[in-house]
């Protein structure tokens, strides 16, 4: 039989947690996702969305007093799903139902807490794969600034201001843009007080403390604490999920935190393959970051670089990230005939995210042409600026046996060394 916690072992609870406490907003529909169940109760991995993000909450270093805000049809469930899990964690636990927008769900959690708390962490179930170390950053850039913390990622996409009929008006400046992402802390006087004075709707609650005239600073943020809004995104935080379980699984007797803390230990080494024909069409060739004039370019849903795909696999690889199809898929339409040099920029941006450098990256080309003989020193150049680190390039021939042989297309094989951060 289930056991639920009762009133006085709640309170109990309450009494001995810290002064640290973390909202979890899963009360959302999550239609997009193509579900019929919310989308915090959608199954991921061995669990569900809420579950692995409510995994990650009791992972942080000290236990917080943790409010789930659900729907109000889960209410029930979803303490009795995880109150011994919280309590086993040294956490305490409320689950509420929330409101008809964010704003209200995230006000329904703070009328619940405790008077002993004194920061609040917000973060939404749909950021389900957020390691715990970006919870305790963000609460001990809180305790440390006393004023809102949110994390925040680098935008490394061009970003075009577009009218309603798609014509593109102007291009933005990205070098002051962040994406946001949570959990979002602040101190709990500022974030009741910015509730109370609150004058219409705002995204998130970063938006909504400023505008109550408050100080809201950033830190880095994760690439892992990605939103699940698409099935893309549930396809790649399922893969996510099982990597790292295969992995913890490898670790021996330590369990996934202890298997996550010791990550950085030691440097890792990813090895990439990519293969593209050549196009039918007049396609320009695009290669190792360089255009060929005159080539017979490649065919693919980017520019077909096989040596920089190559390249962004063995980086993803040896970080642990999974692959240029998960990060980068053909159904997405930013991405439709991208250069390599954007899928390397972000490699390296999620690469330096998960707490790692590039050391040294090697590419080999397999293939009849082009001959890169005499442009290898401009490929290596390039490659090196957009990866921060040495990139060394090499290309040889089949002696005319197989696809790349019969002059069909070209292969590519990287290896990539990265180094902790």
């Amino acid at each position: 039989m289930r056991r639920r916690l009762g009133r006085d072992a709640r309170d109990y609870a309450r009494s001995v947690s810290s002064a640290i406490a973390v909202i979890v907003v899963a009360a959302g529909s999550g239609t997009r996702l193509g579900h019929a169940e919310p989308k915090a109760f959608v199954p991921l991995g061995g669990g569900t969305v809420l579950a692995e993000a409510v995994s990650g909450v009791l992972a942080m270093r000290q236990a917080p007093h943790l409010v789930l805000v659900v729907p109000g049809d889960r209410v029930e469930t979803a303490r009795e799903r995880f109150a011994a899990e919280a309590a086993s964690a040294g956490a305490s636990l409320d689950v509420v139902a929330g409101g008809a927008t964010r704003q209200e769900s995230v006000a329904a959690g703070l009328a619940v807490l405790p008077a002993s708390v004194q920061t609040v962490l917000v973060h939404d179930a749909a950021r389900a794969l957020t390691p715990a170390l970006l919870f305790d950053e963000v609460a001990a850039a809180v305790q440390a600034r006393r004023h809102g913390i949110v994390p925040a990622l680098d935008v490394v996409d061009t970003v075009k201001r577009v009218a309603d009929d798609g014509r593109v008006i102007e291009t933005v400046d990205r070098s002051s843009l962040r994406a946001v992402q949570t959990p979002q802390g602040f101190p709990r006087a500022s974030l009741d007080h910015a509730y109370a004075t609150a004058r219409g709707e705002f995204t998130d609650d970063a938006a909504l403390v400023a505008a109550a005239g408050l100080v809201v600073e950033t830190v880095p943020g994760d690439v892992r604490a990605f939103k699940i809004t698409v099935p893309a995104d549930l396809r790649r935080a399922e893969q996510l999920v099982a990597e790292r379980r295969d992995a913890a699984a490898g670790a021996g007797p330590a369990d996934g935190r202890a298997a996550e803390a010791a990550r950085p230990a030691l440097p890792r080494i990813g090895t990439g393959t990519d293969v593209h024909a050549f196009a039918d069409d007049d396609s320009p060739l695009w290669l190792a970051g360089l255009h060929w004039p005159g080539e017979r370019g490649l065919s693919g849903h980017s520019d077909g670089d096989a040596a920089a795909h190559a390249v962004c696999d063995a980086l993803l690889a040896a970080a642990g990230l999974g692959d240029v199809g998960s990060i980068f898929g053909t159904a997405d339409a930013r991405f439709a005939g991208a250069h390599g040099e954007v899928f390397l920029a972000e490699t390296r941006r999620l690469v330096e995210a998960s707490g790692y450098v590039i050391g040294n990256v090697t590419v080999q080309i397999v293939g009849n042409r082009p001959k890169l003989a005499p442009r290898r020193g401009e490929a290596e150049a390039l490659l090196s600026r957009v990866l921060g680190a040495p990139v060394s390039v090499a290309a040889t021939t089949s002696d005319a046996l197989g696809f790349t042989g019969r002059g069909e297309g070209v292969a590519a094989v990287a290896t990539a060394f990265i180094v902790p951060a």
